[in-house]
């Protein structure tokens, strides 16, 4: 098999300077994980072959960054921001080819500051810190940047789903539910993972992601037998 066999290009056009550009994507028949976290982070039989490190694409003419879950609707004056303090200042450098750990990790924090700038949706923000702390996790690099982003993330996913900009996202309400309390359970608190637990536990009748509801079960008993113990 050919060093990159295992990549695909995928045709971008940015929504910054209009340019076309390909990115890389795993393809999904190499994607093979053997082991899951509660808050669903993955952990890949190879590294290389781990689809976090392609999830932000980056434009190589410009400099911005996002993923697929950013919207193209720009606020008054971002566009204008982003075109100052991005575009105005981008070296060139290339992220559209195999990517290095270190490079997957810059290109998550081009488009947090990318979607900082645009005032993105809470959910689009809490996508990127949870799956770069994700990276960190697996790589068992650093677990102090790791807890941060987690910390970051479950701010956000408590904003998201305060002012609703969820909706019509692929996440659903009891799944966003259950992901911030694992996220509070995982920070230590042990409060509001059960404030968020017990909400997707009663909304049990009214979904058919009965796996999510058995999930929040299980972490609600292991926190109560963790506390009894």
């Amino acid at each position: 098999m050919k060093e990159l066999d295992y990549l695909y290009n995928k045709t971008v056009t940015c929504i910054i300077c209009k340019e076309k550009y390909t990115t890389k994507k795993v393809l999904s028949k190499y994607v093979r994980a053997n082991k899951h976290d509660t808050d669903f982070c993955s952990y890949y039989v190879s590294t290389k072959k781990n689809p976090l490190l392609y999830y932000v694409q980056v434009c190589p003419t410009c400099g911005f960054s996002s993923s697929e879950e950013f919207s193209s609707y720009f606020p008054p004056t971002t566009l204008n921001t982003i075109q100052e303090k991005i575009c105005a200042n981008w070296t060139g450098t290339d992220y559209c080819i195999e990517r290095s750990l270190d490079q997957a990790i810059n290109s998550y924090k081009l488009a947090i500051y990318c979607a900082t700038l645009k005032n993105e949706k809470h959910i689009a923000l809490a996508g990127l810190y949870l799956r770069l702390s994700w990276l960190y996790r697996t790589e068992r690099i650093n677990l102090e940047e790791e807890k941060r982003f987690l910390r970051l993330a479950l701010t956000e996913y408590v904003n998201s789903y305060m002012i609703g900009d969820f909706a019509e996202t692929h996440l659903s309400e009891i799944k966003l539910l259950y992901i911030i309390g694992d996220l509070s359970r995982r920070l230590g608190m042990r409060e509001q993972a059960t404030k968020y637990f017990s909400r997707v536990i009663e909304k049990q009748k009214e979904t058919f992601e009965k796996g999510i509801v058995e999930m929040a079960k299980d972490r609600w008993a292991e926190m109560r037998e963790k506390k009894l113990g």
